[in-house]
């Protein structure tokens, strides 16, 4: 991992620095403003940091995508923040990057909370949604509707549209997208992926995986194989978005575990 260039991530803070270190990674498409209204829940008990990962949000792009150098980034902002150890909350790609940082640096790591994903590669794929995003003329939009309008033919789901077109911003009269499409398009298939972890490499603690009950992305059997002692709890009533579908019972499950044996 060494040979990985680390990217300074912009990155919100909520909550007293006297407490607990909790970061929080957001998933594919997303940004630490997703989570702005759970980190404020969460910040009562714990120090909150929630990161723009490379590519996205505010953070800066890189041709580079995939756990490894994600998980370095965030070895780099730890040790940037001098987070000798942090809990670490991670949502769909972002629960890949916690998995894959705390496999290859457990001793940098309190908790770990997995949020509707497995260390597995799925078989979904991201092309068509990006193509759509790509497709929308920015030079013709003067609103975001418009890029809404654009958008109805290929993704039906009014809510998961307006999700992505938080990523359009108006700079200097002009749209444009703060994620990296270019790269989401080449890299998708290692976001997707989960790399292969060397034989013998376990996570032994206790970890807590929290699905939706309307969600198919946790893998029980493939996720006790890396992780033994993981504990897996589903929301009832939500789905791959738990923490916004259901963000009381999300708070209680994370702030139950986080808090126990402290």
């Amino acid at each position: 991992m060494s040979a990985i260039k680390s990217l300074p991530l912009v990155f919100q803070t909520f909550g007293d620095y006297q407490k607990p270190p909790l970061i929080i990674l957001h998933g594919f498409f997303a940004s630490a403003r997703n989570w702005r209204s759970v980190a404020k829940r969460l910040s009562d008990k714990f120090c909150v940091y929630v990161l723009d990962q490379r590519n996205h949000g505010e953070s800066p792009h890189s041709d580079v995508m995939d756990y490894p150098a994600m998980a370095q980034d965030l070895l780099f902002f730890m040790d940037q923040h001098s987070l000798l150890k942090a809990n670490i909350l991670g949502h769909s790609m972002g629960g890949k990057v916690a998995m894959w940082f705390a496999l290859h640096n457990p001793q940098r790591v309190l908790k770990l909370t997995i949020v509707d994903i497995a260390p597995k590669t799925y078989e979904h794929s991201f092309d068509a949604t990006i193509a759509a995003l790509q497709q929308i003329p920015l030079e013709q939009i003067r609103m975001r509707k418009e890029a809404d309008n654009y958008l109805q033919e290929t993704i039906k789901d009014s809510h998961f549209r307006q999700f992505l077109l938080q990523n359009l911003v108006l700079d200097k009269g002009h749209y444009r997208w703060r994620i990296n499409l270019s790269v989401f398009f080449r890299c998708s298939d290692n976001i997707i992926a989960f790399p292969e972890i060397e034989p013998g490499r376990r996570w032994a603690k206790r970890v807590l995986f929290l699905g939706g009950e309307n969600s198919a992305y946790i893998d029980s059997p493939v996720i006790f194989k890396l992780f033994p002692s993981a504990i897996i709890d589903a929301i009832t009533g939500a789905g791959h978005w738990l923490h916004a579908e259901q963000p009381d019972l999300f708070c209680e499950r994370v702030l139950g575990y986080l808090e126990q044996d402290r």
